[in-house]
């Protein structure tokens, strides 16, 4: 299994996102959709929605726009083109 990193958000609350669940939320803040996504990571449709649908668990949310929304905010991933924030 996949390690996870930890990132601490402004409001102290721990959110705990895989680097591909990093990497499949940044795809998607550039608009893709989630086939353009399978196949920017070499995987299945299914293995995204899968991976989406934990983002959404963790972040508490129900969509991908509220997904896009809370990460940004939270700082796990950055406005311009999807880049993750150093």
């Amino acid at each position: 299994m996949a390690a996870e990193e930890k990132f601490v958000a402004p409001d102290s609350c721990l959110i705990n996102l895989t680097k591909r669940e990093i990497e499949v939320l940044s795809l998607v803040l550039e608009g893709k959709s989630s086939r353009e996504v399978a196949a920017a990571l070499y995987c299945s449709k299914r293995t995204v929605d899968f991976h989406l649908a934990r983002i959404y668990e963790k972040l508490q949310v129900t969509n991908r726009v509220q997904a896009m929304r809370r990460a940004t905010l939270l700082g796990l991933v950055s406005l311009e083109a999807g880049a993750i924030p150093k």
